[in-house]
């Protein structure tokens, strides 16, 4: 493989966060790419990818006392600690909320794995914002989910 025009640095366990985006049960229910447990493990092994390579971790959740369900309670037993940012007035982009941005920088990395159940909904807007105001990442919906 030639990798002479590769300019982007690899990530590692001492410059990368994991930011899980609006992994709630209720958004779990609208995928049908997947079955339930199958998605349910995705999400619980890339966590699990975090806490083994000690990664700072921030959660987030949109409307959660809504139709979007509660975050799923292992990500909350996996993270005690993890900071959770609960958005409460339905901002699609979690990046135009400044209490979740605030964090992100909190934990001090540029380079951030970024997750959501879906693309479009969940992840699309926050990571294009977090490389518009200066980090690099990947983006993982953990399906190319496809809506009811």
């Amino acid at each position: 493989m030639n990798t002479k025009n590769y300019t982007k640095t690899r990530f590692s366990a001492s410059d990368a966060a994991l930011v899980l985006i609006d992994q709630q049960s209720g958004v779990m229910q609208l995928v049908h790419d997947y079955s339930p447990a199958e998605l349910r493990n995705n999400v619980i092994g890339l966590a699990k990818l975090g806490k083994v390579f000690k990664l700072p971790t921030v959660l987030t959740t949109s409307s959660d006392q809504g139709p979007n369900g509660p975050i799923i309670p292992e990500l909350l037993s996996m993270f005690p600690g993890a900071p959770l940012i609960r958005r409460a007035t339905g901002t699609i982009s979690a990046w135009d909320y400044p209490e979740f941005v605030a964090t992100v920088e909190k934990t001090g990395r540029k380079n951030l794995i970024m997750a959501g159940v879906t693309v479009e909904v969940c992840l699309a807007f926050a990571a294009m914002q977090a490389v518009v105001a200066g980090y690099s990442g990947t983006a993982w919906s953990m399906l190319p989910a496809r809506l009811m």
